[in-house]
């Protein structure tokens, strides 16, 4: 019995995210805060840091007021998702995000009626994250 050793066995497919290898993409562990309703967040979405409880958001989701006195939550873009997840309405979900890298701006997705603006490209350079125009291919 002969086997064909020139069959194809799989494809890869290229989704256009990562723009160059450097800095390199760096994955690391966040915890994405559960939301009022189900939603899958796909790989490339714009994470940004809540300072009232250092959970992750979708860049675009509107802070929390202070209410009862208390400060009101500041979100500042901080990280790029690294694979697709689905976050319920119970509990908070584990995902992998890139801390660092060099990310195509057409291929990032944040809150649709989000604008992409200077100050979320600088809080992302700030923590390692470069983000550049890109030609799709």
């Amino acid at each position: 019995m002969s086997k064909r050793l020139d069959e194809t066995l799989g494809t890869v497919g290229y989704d256009n995210l990562i723009n160059g290898s450097y800095p390199p993409a760096e994955p690391f562990s966040v915890v994405i805060r559960k939301g009022a309703a189900e939603t899958t967040y796909k790989r490339g979405t714009v994470l940004a840091l809540s300072s009232s409880d250092g959970k992750y958001v979708i860049l675009g989701t509107a802070a929390a007021s202070g209410g009862d006195g208390g400060t009101a939550e500041t979100l500042t873009a901080n990280a790029i998702l690294a694979e697709d997840v689905t976050v319920g309405t119970a509990n908070d979900e584990t995902a992998v995000a890139y801390r660092t890298g060099h990310f195509n701006s057409n291929a990032l997705i944040m809150d649709e009626d989000h604008t992409f603006s200077a100050a979320d490209k600088e809080a992302l350079r700030s923590v390692g994250i470069l983000i550049s125009d890109a030609v799709e291919i």
